[in-house]
């Protein structure tokens, strides 16, 4: 289930390095205020949206009008985004990784054309067979892993896998799961004016590493003493919280993927 916003049907096109998209589309009541993150039980209007079935032009009428406006030469790609064709070069069917506030999602499934010049790593698969992750080797860099899977904002993934910088043996998440909400690299949401990020990035950053290496009781540990109390509403951090609860590697593992 899609925890994407409902958007409004106002339209405008922003040219952004080369690409057009729409300009900051207004979020509705169910989601600007869903500052718990509803991850274990999300509401009715939480969920309702564009989703990865749905991201084309036909099944949004942003879509439909953006692409009416701007020609065949561009390709609706989902959430009041459209793109130039051929983006990636070959890419008939490019995926675009769209970040909330809160979340993160694609517009359909990965293809793999094949290892290249600094995209050499490895797939992993999720128990659908669908591209899922990806192991960065030695040289490797985003834009050419991005062209290897169509993905044409793909230094966006660096903030998706909260780093600045991929390392050899990063294990990078592609395909987050839409229904599963994703912790702020940044600052928390609700952050006032001021706000000193680089505590919080850091424990993030700690409870990404704690993660991936399974370590469920650091990352408990990096959250009660680190993390808990940077987050100006308790309700954020009682997500993370309860999420700690249940122990679930997995859901962890994409919330500090």
């Amino acid at each position: 289930m899609n925890l994407a916003a409902k958007i409004t049907t106002g339209v405008a096109v922003l040219l952004v390095g080369g690409l057009v998209a729409i300009a900051v589309p207004t979020v509705s009541g169910a989601y600007s205020e869903m500052s718990s993150w509803a991850i274990f039980q999300p509401t009715e209007d939480a969920t309702e949206g564009p989703t990865e079935e749905s991201a084309s032009a036909e099944d949004d009428p942003i879509g439909e009008k953006m692409i009416d406006e701007l020609g065949d030469g561009y390709v609706y790609v989902g959430n009041g985004t459209a793109i130039p064709k051929n983006t990636p070069e070959g890419c008939e069917n490019p995926i675009w990784l769209h970040m909330g506030q809160t979340s993160a999602r694609l517009n359909g499934d990965l293809t793999d054309r094949g290892e290249r010049e600094f995209a050499a790593g490895t797939v992993g698969l999720d128990d659908e067979g669908r591209i899922k992750t990806y192991t960065v080797a030695p040289g490797d860099a985003l834009f050419a892993i991005g062209d290897r899977f169509c993905i044409a904002n793909a230094l966006t993934l660096a903030t998706l896998n909260h780093t600045r910088t991929i390392q050899p043996g990063e294990v990078l998440l592609l395909h987050p799961d839409s229904s599963i909400p994703w912790v702020p690299y940044y600052n928390p949401v609700t952050t006032p004016d001021g706000y000193q990020q680089i505590p919080y990035q850091l424990a993030v950053e700690a409870m990404s590493a704690a993660a991936h290496a399974g370590d469920l009781d650091r990352m408990r540990s990096i959250f009660a003493h680190e993390l808990s109390g940077l987050f100006p509403d308790p309700a954020e951090a009682e997500v993370i919280a309860r999420a700690l609860d249940v122990g679930d590697l997995d859901v962890l593992r994409q919330m500090f993927a």
